[in-house]
């Protein structure tokens, strides 16, 4: 069984957020995920956020140290896309 991760990093938010989360399953990922979306990042727990949380979802670990370079700033973990 592969782990599973999110990592905040990615989506660079106005609160700087540095939040991590893996977990051995994605139902359990997914929990995490939409707990911190909802009480850090204020969004609201919907069927859509799920869906964008759980496409963000990578195998592994997440690294020490963002690569540098990293992607377009955000709202966090659950942000919205434009495209």
């Amino acid at each position: 069984m592969t782990r599973k991760f999110i990592d905040c990093r990615e989506f660079p938010s106005d609160t700087h957020c540095s939040v991590a989360l893996s977990a051995d399953t994605e139902e359990e990922l997914l929990q995490a995920a939409v707990d911190h979306a909802v009480s850090v990042h204020h969004h609201d727990d919907s069927p859509e956020l799920r869906q964008q949380l759980r496409q963000m979802f990578k195998d592994g670990m997440p690294p020490e140290h963002l690569p540098t370079g990293g992607q377009a700033p955000g709202t966090g973990i659950g942000a919205p896309t434009s495209h």
